[in-house]
């Protein structure tokens, strides 16, 4: 595939503090965050101006999807842009609650677990061909992704190994430790069509959005919540280079794993990459081999078929950074741009600082302030802010995407539409496909081509209805 759709969705969690009294319900404070979201879109589930759809998920969960794009810098900017307007939500919500009477500080974290045991996730889509063998690319897939987390995992710090998600199942390393990843001991299968009652690492519930004749839709929720942008871009840079891999029929060596399961919470538990993983065909590799031979491969592919966007050469480069890295437990070359190595060199200065265990309840609660959003509160935007965690986007980019949507895709139509209905005050109702005006049922406009651009089709609609 020449161009990909490429698209993110982030849940957030949600938190409040009173410093005397009981706070209000996450799913309160919630509908006061979708208060102003339901007075202008008349729903809770809405499409914005800059093509991305925003709603509240199960178990409120504030959740934010990035328009269609093709290109990464775009798919990142979009998804940034996404934290500005969850925090502009927040602030409204505690202004609106103390009107009410209810004052508290209300906190919205990206990040995929809470203290009762909760996770939530940051869903990556990616559009292939329908011609793709599905089950071959999952295959060859899996091995990647259960091992990605060294390049990409947010890192967290394991208080209590015995109260993990199915420990008694799957036990790792028993003492309080630092891990890879916040996502990886919340899966409970490989693949699965189901995206809640049984946790899959692929999703493989056939929803294109799309011409259904010629596309489907790979959906991939075992990633973490990235807090940074150099880590998204070799999350999401690697991923779509490793489909285009696949796509081409390249043949690739056999790394099935014989427990995905399993061996997505060991290689999470072991910072050094070397745990042995048990393929299916009785041999082991590490962790560390398993993404060694994807990036080598990835590099051979490269050589030969030549780069396809601007920015590869820097995901390989960050890639192979971090890989060496690891083999050689030498974090310092990556601890400004990898989430796990950012958040590890500030827990671990500070509690030798302090003098503490992995145990220690600061170090749990520090884990946790590093995905707050809120730009002058959240460790990581502290960290951001001081130079100790790289940008890959300007502000410019940022701010851009807030109101912009993509180029390249159908969100141009989506913003166009929206624009002009609000601003003649029609109402209407769209998803990812339609776009209607309520009182015009019959010039629905249905767009199954998401590469298309011609803004025309919006206006000429509106012109019939004027």
């Amino acid at each position: 595939m020449d161009t990909r759709i490429m698209g993110v969705e982030t849940e957030y969690g949600l938190h409040t503090v009173h410093p005397t009294k009981r706070p209000l319900a996450p799913d309160e404070v919630a509908r006061y965050m979708f208060k102003p979201v339901v007075a202008w879109g008349n729903s809770s589930n809405v499409f914005i101006p800059n093509g991305s759809r925003l709603y509240l998920d199960v178990g409120s969960h504030p959740e934010y999807a990035t328009a269609e794009t093709t290109r990464v810098d775009e798919l990142i900017a979009s998804d940034s842009a996404g934290d500005a307007i969850m925090h502009q939500l927040v602030l409204q919500a505690q202004q609106a609650m103390a009107d009410d009477g209810f004052d508290g500080d209300v906190y919205l974290y990206r990040n995929n677990a809470d203290s009762l045991g909760n996770s939530y996730g940051s869903h990556e889509n990616y559009m292939i061909e329908r011609t793709t063998q599905y089950r071959r690319l999952t295959s060859a897939l899996l091995p990647f992704l259960v091992t990605r987390q060294l390049i990409a995992g947010n890192g967290v710090v394991i208080k209590d190994p015995s109260a993990l998600p199915l420990a008694d199942q799957f036990p790792t390393r028993s003492e309080p430790h630092f891990a890879f990843s916040q996502r990886a001991d919340y899966m409970h299968e490989a693949i699965s069509s189901s995206s809640t009652r049984a946790r899959p690492m692929i999703n493989t519930r056939d929803e294109p959005h799309a011409d259904s004749t010629k596309y489907r839709r790979l959906h991939v929720i075992v990633g973490d919540s990235n807090m940074s942008e150099t880590t998204q871009l070799v999350r999401f840079g690697t991923t779509e280079l490793l489909l285009r891999i696949i796509e081409s029929g390249k043949p690739l060596r056999n790394l099935q794993l014989a427990h995905p399961v399993r061996a997505i919470r060991q290689t999470s538990h072991d910072l050094t990459g070397n745990t042995p993983l048990e393929l299916a065909d009785g041999r082991t590799m590490t962790a560390l081999e398993i993404q060694e031979f994807y990036f080598q491969t990835a590099k051979d592919f490269l050589a030969q078929q030549g780069h396809h966007h601007d920015h590869l050469e820097q995901v390989m480069d960050l890639w192979e950074r971090t890989l060496t890295a690891i083999a050689t437990q030498n974090f310092s070359s990556i601890d400004t741009e990898i989430d796990w190595a950012i958040k590890h060199k500030f827990c671990t200065a500070y509690a030798n600082k302090h003098q503490l265990d992995w145990d220690a309840a600061r170090l749990v609660q520090l884990d946790m302030a590093y995905h707050d959003i809120h730009p002058e509160r959240g460790l990581f935007n502290l960290l951001e802010a001081r130079g100790a965690a790289a940008r890959f986007l300007t502000d410019a980019q940022v701010d851009a995407a807030h109101d912009n949507p993509p180029a390249t895709t159908r969100a141009l139509l989506r913003h166009r539409f929206i624009e002009t209905a609000r601003a003649l005050g029609m109402e209407y109702s769209m998803d990812w496909t339609h776009m209607k005006l309520n009182n015009h049922p019959m010039h629905t406009l249905y767009i199954r081509d998401a590469f298309e651009t011609d803004i025309s089709i919006v206006d000429d609609l509106f012109a019939k209805v004027a």
